[in-house]
């Protein structure tokens, strides 16, 4: 059993760095967010700030580990065979849980997966030890106020629903004040940001920026010594102490000194909003790694230093020694907080899964329209409609001349945003800011508010005072925050119901559990990775759309929107075709498990025509107006077209799949044969039509129609004679009613094809 706790603390540093690689991933978006969002510099630039913050954070903490060692466990009451359990549950389930949300691209805080997963394992090691009438070392019986520590949970608890709610309101509140200050189009280093160069005097623009820029670089400053570095070595209390009691003269002073700063630098016309939310990236990652270290290396570095503890006082004795060292403050060597460090850098910078998690965080808060994460559900539903109601009272209460000027504060027609870039510098200064002057205050206050929660929600509340949730994209974006949030609250659940789970497993199984759980370790990362990889190469970025939303040149949009509408229906109608190939043929060959698989793929493809249409409406709308007003009839009628194909497949798949499943008899071969023949012309006359749209060339669509016509004939023809043999031989009749159906759906399927050809020569022409 000697050389199993080796073999544990071995594979729970292994597994740690698997943790502080997929914990970087997932909490990368709470720093990088507001940069990337903003195009403030090239990725790779606010990549290294944001590293250069990582590793500073990481080397300058004093390393205390007390949330591992006695914040949620009574490691006196607790035997070192316990410990072990706890930590590699601890460990399992942290890895199992962040692969889940990397993989998903959604944000979840690591503080309370650490806190719920302690708390999980701690109170199966409690029930076992209570039900077994375990004394403490006067004999007293020990109760769950003994072994288990809930406060930090209560209270961890209550900071998330403090933070949800007082990020989201005060983001709203402070982002429309300063929309009202500055309005979309302001000067930044000189330049407007209007395309009409519409902007009030250099001066007062400067000095408008240069106090901004202060209060921003005060605030940043406040958070880095209050948040950032309340951990480092060099943070003595008596220094912690002069900081609280000089706090308004320091920020009296930086508000002033940083003001005048700033105001000298915009006239200078230097980038300061650049500065402002590079210095915010900087200090949130240093913040992040000096404080949320504990989460990853915390446990496997505790359970190091109780083997060590064990190893020279325990005697061989594993469920027998008490871990009563656990009780004091750790001092962690600075060598694993800077190997700890370089991890954590390295995992931001090759990370593809943090990209897709910062994807989440800045499409449900980019101020244009696009290609929406998340569908629409009956609570956003409810919640846009109620709200509109809501603001359309407040409204009525405001005056017509303060609304007509306020709305003229929100004008976004002649804003000019940075290429490719989500919202302004406005925007993503105010999310850093606000994001950390907000955690700052929570610690000084001594409330445990998650990084995470904290940075999405202002993120959250600043676009939705933007003006970035429109009514089009109100309801998806509602969706995913909703989304998000209930991620979040699942993931204390789950880290407490699965991690008492596993400590339950492997304390009762032992080495046989133990070996389970390391290889389930090594293995979910691995092959969750595996999946991502597989999943990034099929999933194509839509470079098209991307050129509508950037581009101002409404002829060019045009051409842009033919060649996207093109391209999805030539994806939609080799889909088509592949797809009533294989529907045809697996029925008449009886394989009913490749007859299954259509029913997901069949449903993938028709969000997918959801997803594409309201892309493409979008597209309309940066088009001639005129334009879009004469082709869109025909867009629809080509758009509705392909949807009723999809649904010609569904509707003959499910009795094909239904008759195959219950091991009905087959259709005789004489009729199979017949219809192969026609359904072969079918295939021919889609991939045809496919063809015609990728060449662009229609001289061939009447052809096309008509060969559709002809087959439409013979099928109906065909259908009779079926019909004829039902009334005078003995044919099965349950075969042939699903073979019936099959023939309607493709005359159906070929008239919809007819009506697609005659909508897309419509468009184009």
């Amino acid at each position: 059993m000697e050389s199993m706790f080796l073999i544990i603390i071995t594979f729970l540093i292994i597994l740690s760095v698997f943790g502080l690689m997929a914990g970087v991933s997932n909490d990368a978006v709470n720093f990088l967010n507001s940069a990337i969002g903003a195009k403030v510099a090239k990725y790779r630039t606010i990549v290294l700030i944001a590293s250069i913050g990582i590793f500073a954070g990481a080397a300058t903490s004093n390393g205390m580990m007390d949330v591992a060692r006695h914040g949620i466990m009574t490691p006196q009451h607790l035997t070192f065979f316990e410990v072990m359990c706890i930590f590699l549950a601890v460990t399992v389930t942290n890895i199992i849980l962040l692969e889940i949300f990397n993989s998903l691209g959604m944000p979840t805080s690591t503080t309370v997966s650490l806190v719920f997963e302690l708390l999980g394992g701690t109170l199966a090691i409690a029930l076992l030890k209570i039900t077994k009438g375990a004394t403490d070392a006067s004999g007293n019986l020990l109760g769950f106020g003994d072994l288990m520590n809930t406060e930090k949970a209560i209270s961890v608890i209550f900071g998330i629903f403090l933070s949800v709610g007082i990020a989201f309101i005060l983001g709203i509140i402070v982002m429309w004040i300063a929309r009202l200050v500055f309005t979309f189009t302001y000067r930044s280093n000189g330049k407007s940001t209007s395309a009409g160069n519409k902007n009030e005097s250099f001066i007062a623009s400067s000095v408008k920026m240069g106090v901004f820029g202060g209060i921003a670089v005060t605030c940043i400053i406040w958070f880095l010594l209050i948040n950032g570095l309340k951990g480092s070595s060099f943070m003595t209390p008596e220094l912690k102490q002069g900081i609280n009691d000089n706090a308004l003269y320091i920020i009296g002073g930086g508000l002033v000194i940083f003001s005048l700063i700033m105001t000298a630098l915009s006239m200078l016309r230097l980038p300061i909003l650049k500065f402002v939310v590079l210095l915010g990236t900087f200090a949130l990652a240093m913040a992040f790694a000096g404080n949320d270290l504990v989460n990853f290396v915390g446990v496997p570095i505790t359970g190091l230093e109780s083997y060590i503890d064990y190893s020279n006082n325990g005697m061989g004795n594993s469920e027998g020694y008490m871990m009563t060292s656990l009780m004091e403050s750790a001092q962690t060597k600075p060598i694993y907080l800077i190997i700890a460090g370089i991890i954590m850098v390295l995992s931001l910078v090759f990370s593809k899964k943090a990209h897709n998690v910062i994807k989440t965080s800045v499409d449900l808060s980019r101020q244009d329209e696009g290609d929406e994460m998340f569908g629409s559900s009956a609570i956003a539903r409810s919640l846009v409609r109620s709200s509109r109601k809501t603001a359309s009272f407040f409204s009525d209460l405001v005056p017509a001349k303060a609304k007509k000027w306020i709305d003229s504060r929100f004008n976004t027609n002649e804003a000019v945003l940075e290429d490719g870039a989500a919202f302004d510098l406005i925007r993503a200064s105010v999310n850093l800011i606000l994001a950390g002057l907000l955690v700052a205050i929570g610690t000084s206050l001594k409330l445990p508010l998650s990084t995470t929660y904290v940075t999405f929600m202002v993120a959250m509340g600043s676009s939705l005072a933007d003006r970035a949730w429109s009514r089009e994209s109100a309801v998806f974006r509602i969706t995913g925050v909703i989304s998000v949030i209930g991620g979040w609250f699942i993931t204390a659940g789950v880290a407490f119901v699965l991690c008492y789970g596993i400590t339950t497993f492997l304390f009762f199984g032992k080495i046989f559990a133990i070996v389970i759980a390391i290889a389930l370790g090594i293995f979910l990362p691995i092959q969750s990775n595996l999946k991502f990889n597989k999943k990034q190469k099929s999933e194509k970025t839509d470079t098209t759309f991307k050129q509508i939303l950037q581009s101002r040149d409404k002829n060019k949009n045009w051409e842009l929107l033919c060649e996207h509408v093109s391209k999805h229906n030539n994806e939609q109608l080799e889909f088509i075709a592949d797809c009533y190939e294989t529907c045809t043929s697996a029925f008449f060959n009886e394989e009913y498990s490749r007859l299954k698989r259509i029913t997901g793929d069949l449903e993938e493809h028709r969000k997918r025509i959801k997803r594409q249409r309201r892309k493409e409406i979008i597209g309309l709308r940066h088009v001639n107006p005129i334009l879009a007003i004469e082709r869109n009839t025909w867009y629809f009628l080509t758009n509705n077209s392909v949807a009723q194909m999809l649904y010609c497949l569904k509707r003959l798949e499910e009795p094909c799949r239904e008759h195959l499943g219950n091991n009905f008899t087959p259709v005789p071969i004489k009729y199979v044969n017949r219809f192969m023949a026609i359904r072969n012309e079918v295939l021919k006359l889609i991939r045809s039509t496919r063809e015609m749209f990728e060449s662009d060339d229609f001289t061939n669509a009447e052809t096309i129609r008509n060969d559709a016509s002809k087959i439409q004939q013979s099928l109906s023809a065909y259908r009779k004679c079926i019909i004829d043999d039902l009334q005078n031989t003995g044919v099965n009749i349950e075969a042939m009613t699903v073979f019936l159906n099959m023939i309607q759906e493709s005359q159906e399927l070929l008239g919809s094809l007819r009506h697609m050809i005659r909508g897309m020569v419509k468009f184009k022409e």
